[in-house]
Formats: structure tokens, sequence, C-alpha cells
């Protein structure tokens, strides 16, 4: 029988959902907490088949890098893929903290009463159907659908087919878990057809999907931007920058910068360019370079004045201090390299920051009381730590739980996308007859007679 086309497909999946959506949001918090420990619980069930499955895909992305030549790839990319034991653990206990998180839907945030009586209230609600399209490990997959189900939303998710198998073993028994406790069928979506256009008609549908969330590298969140017709959630493309003041605790300021790069390289919320006022430099960075360079192995991109100051470690033959190119200073590294660049002051600081466009976390190391609050007022970034790790833009770091990613957008949200963040407000009104005036009343007497008529 002959595939149905992409579009069709995602048309009519989509139709499907918006249905049961509207059944999901009216579901109450105590029973979307015990289908979520219900399938916290399954998942642990199921280690070995779940373990099994992810060997199976493990094997086949094996198979696929058969030269020799490729050997390093291959390596590199099962261990991407393998999972553990830890893994799963991991994914039970974030299902078991979503659980217990307060439920967002339903939530008053503000309350008033107008002077005619009018009891006025802002509401939390679902925002709806939402697709995510991801590249990242099952744990996202999980984390995804979890929140998503939390605040009342359909979550329509396509992962990445490399991890197939594994993906469905875990749907199948999240699924099955939330049924059996209630939850109705399709509370939630697992693509598994694995070509690209399935994935490529999400990004572009606009019929009854409300909003899309791209988990993924440059490429993917490129494409979702620049194809999707409904609004981007979750945009995390943004760089993440750190100034360390004349005025500032040097030890303290160091650590936070290693801990900012070197904790998760690859986050998207690590350490992309560090900026260093120029009167500390001599005294600040050359530890901090050579700490880069030969305890973390990061590779250091640097401007003029810091390739000159670092000159004699180049010279010697250290080909991991190199001059930096323009592109360096608009790019979101998301790996072991590094952007450092001195500047004059916190004027131009925020000068060369504000031109890259919105910030997705921004750090600032000082003791300067006036310098700290002018960088929180004037820094256009999803966060603004002070005196703090960059790493620390996320959820759980917050307090929040969970998250479905960062933004750096103006629109929505800024920074961690959590439970409150999938849903949207609407305004409930009470009165007693209140209306507004001036009321209409009948111009003619024929228009009176007629209003009487039954």
């Amino acid at each position: 029988m002959p595939e149905v086309p992409a579009k069709l497909y995602i048309d009519k999946l989509l139709n499907d959902c918006r249905k049961t959506s509207r059944n999901l949001g009216l579901l109450s918090g105590p029973a979307k907490g015990k289908a979520l420990r219900a399938m916290a619980d399954r998942l642990a069930a199921d280690k070995e088949k779940i373990l099994s499955a992810n060997e199976k895909d493990v094997d086949a992305v094996g198979k696929s890098f058969e030269a020799d030549v490729m050997k390093d790839r291959m390596k590199a990319a099962v261990a991407r893929l393998r999972m553990t034991e830890d893994d799963i653990k991991e994914m039970v206990d974030r299902l078991r903290m979503i659980a217990d998180l307060p439920d967002p839907v339903g939530a008053v945030t503000s309350r008033w009463e107008r002077p005619d009586g009018l009891q006025v209230s802002r509401v939390r609600v679902p925002i709806g159907v939402i697709g995510v399209v991801s590249e990242l490990s099952p744990l996202i997959t999980v984390e995804s659908i979890a929140l998503c189900f939390k605040a009342g939303n359909l979550c329509v998710f396509r992962g990445a087919p490399e991890w197939g198998l594994t993906q469905q073993t875990i749907a199948t028994g999240l699924r099955e878990a939330a049924e059996q406790n209630g939850i109705p069928a399709g509370a939630w979506i697992v693509i598994e057809r694995p070509d690209k256009e399935v994935a490529v008609e999400l990004i572009r549908s606009g019929k009854s999907l409300d909003a899309i969330i791209p988990r993924g590298g440059t490429a993917l969140r490129k494409a979702v931007i620049e194809q999707a017709k409904v609004p981007v959630l979750c945009h995390d493309g943004g760089l993440t920058t750190m100034y360390v003041d004349a005025d500032t605790d040097m030890p303290m300021a160091q650590n936070v910068a290693i801990n900012s790069k070197v904790q998760k390289a690859g986050a998207s919320n690590s350490l992309d360019t560090l900026l260093v006022q120029q009167v500390i430099g001599r005294k600040f960075l050359p530890p901090l370079i050579n700490r880069m360079l030969t305890e973390f192995k990061i590779e250091v991109r640097a401007c003029p004045k810091t390739m000159a100051l670092m000159g004699q470690m180049a010279m010697t033959g250290h080909t991991s201090i190199i001059p930096a190119k323009e592109e360096d200073w608009h790019t979101q590294f998301q790996g072991p390299l590094l952007a450092v660049k001195m500047v004059a002051n916190l004027d131009e600081a925020l000068e060369h920051i504000l031109a890259q466009g919105p910030c997705l976390t921004a750090v600032i190391a000082t003791t300067n009381y006036e310098s700290a609050m002018r960088f929180t007022r004037e820094m256009d970034a999803g966060a603004v730590l002070v005196n703090a790790s960059s790493r620390l833009n996320a959820g759980d770091s917050y307090g929040m739980g969970a998250d479905v990613g960062l933004s750096g957008s103006r629109l929505h949200a800024k920074g961690p996308i959590g439970l409150e963040q999938l849903t949207c407000e609407k305004y409930v009104a009470f009165g007693s007859g209140q209306l507004r005036y001036p009321h209409p009343v009948p111009e003619t007497y024929f228009d009176a007679i007629m209003l009487k008529r039954p």
C-alpha cells in the first residue's frame, strides 16, 4: 500500500489533535499528576526493553559508517546515541519532578474589581497543540511530552530518526501508562515516520498547530524560524556573553568564566564571548586563558590586544590560541571554543553585546553596584546574571522545575520555557448586569413598538 503523502499525513494528524486537545485542557491537576507518576513507574519497569531498543538503534548507526576513514565519526555517533541505566533514571526522576510541580492551568495571575462592580481576573490556560522538532536525546522526548501535558497542551513530537526504536519503545510505555490512568487516547503524538518531508510539513503547518519548538542545532533552528507559520516558542540561538568589570573579585570572576564555558561546552547557555575591561586584562587574562587551553582544552579566539598580551604563549607553539575573525563575535559556538576581547569600559562592552542582537544569556562579574544595575537595565537578554555562571540560566536553577529550552526572543517569553511559559492568559470577568454606556435606546416610536413584539 503506498504511503500517504507527508502533507496529507500531517494535516489529518493535526486535525485529530485539535479535537483531542480541547478535552486535554480540561484535565485536573491531580489527574495529570497521577498519570505522570504512573508514566515514571512504567519507564522504570521498561528499563531493559528501552536499553535493548537503544542497542538496535546504535547497531544500525554503526553499520552506516563502514569505511575505516569514518571510524572516528562512527565512535562519536555511537557515543551520542548510546543510553545507560543512569539516562533512564534521569528520565524517571524528571517525570516525577514534573508531576509534583504546581499545575499552571487555571491559576489566577491577577484579580481586581472595577468601580461598577465588575470582577476581572487573568487566568492561565493551555496554548493548545504544540509541535516539537528535536535532534536531541530521548530525554528531550520525555521532557517535552511531560511538560506540554502538565500545561494542558497536546505535544506533537518529531524526534531524530536515529533514535527511532528507542523513542517508539518509550512512547508506547508512556501512552499505555497514561491511558490506564484515565487520560484520553492521543494526549500526545510521537511521529514515527522517519522521512524528512514529515518534519518539514510539521514545521510549515499553519492548520491546527498553535506553536512550535525547535530542539537542536543552528541549522534546525534556522529552518524552523524561516519556515514556521505559527509562533516559535523557544529560540535559543542568541549568544551568551560575559563582561568582567575592573571592580571585581578576580578569583570569583575566573571561576564564573570557567564554569560558564566548561561545565557543558555544548549547551546553548555556555559562554561564547568573554569581554574583559582592559585595565585588568594583564592580571586577569593570562592565568584564565592558560587554564582554558591546558586544563580544559578550550580553543581561544582572541582580539589583537589579547593576542599581543598572550604573544609569548602563541609564539611557543600553542596553536589553540588564534586571532579572532569578525564572524567569531557573532557565533554561538556550542562547543569547546571561546572568543575573548578586551574593552575599554562598560560602555564599550554594552555596545559590543547589543550590536549582536538579543542575547540569550548575559553575565557581569563586578563588585560595583552601579555597574551591575546598569548592566541589568540596559542588557537585552533572555536572562541577565550578576556574579553567577551563565549555566544557571535554566528552569531547574530558577526553581521552575524542568524546561523545554531557553528563549532570547522578545515575544511571549524570555529565558527558560517552563510550565508557565507553556500557557497563555485569558481574561475572565464576573458581573451582575453591568452594561457598556451609552446604552442604545430606540430612535423612533416604531422601533419601540417593534422591540416590544414577541
